[in-house]
């Protein structure tokens, strides 16, 4: 397999970002949920203005994993008030961890959770945090094998269903 690149990306990204945003998210999350509420994340959340915002948010960064000028998974990440809970200047926020799923087991989620550690080690932050919904046990395994810990849970909003996150974080400091 050829090398995985990591690319900081930017608004010139934003059809590239909204296609593996879209695909990965149906690819993890539309076999245990409802058609309608997966549209209804996809058109509200994952819209080309949406993410376009996020994008100019100078507290969130985003990053591609590329193989051979395909982007196959993608990162971002939230300091300060870009972060969804937790608006703490000591912690930083991995929102998205999401990797085709052809890619799965080739190391691109690690590369990426790597560049995440990387970026917060580099901010200073005292903890790295992130939000799994507790059905997806892939997710939690592989978190959990990162060093991230259960620290509490919160609500996320997919279409009219409210659905329990596990809330992790790893130590940095």
């Amino acid at each position: 397999m050829h090398k995985i690149e990591i690319k900081r990306i930017s608004q010139i990204d934003i059809n590239e970002l909204q296609a593996i945003s879209i695909l990965t998210f149906i690819e993890t999350f539309s076999a245990l949920n409802t058609v309608e509420n997966m549209n209804a994340y996809l058109e509200n959340e994952l819209s080309i203005s949406k993410l376009s915002m996020e994008l100019e948010n100078i507290h969130s960064t985003f990053y591609f994993a590329m193989l051979e000028n395909k982007v196959v998974g993608y990162l971002k990440l939230n300091v300060g008030e870009a972060q969804t809970e937790i608006k703490d200047e000591s912690t930083m926020e991995i929102e998205r961890i999401y990797v085709l799923k052809e890619f799965h087991g080739q190391k691109v989620g690690q590369l990426l959770c790597d560049k995440a550690l990387q970026v917060a080690l580099q901010a200073n932050a005292f903890y790295v945090w992130l939000g799994v919904w507790e059905m997806n046990f892939r997710a939690i395994n592989f978190y959990t094998k990162n060093g991230f810990e259960p620290f509490d849970k919160h609500i996320f909003q997919l279409g009219n269903e409210e659905q329990t996150d596990i809330m992790m974080k790893r130590m940095l400091k």
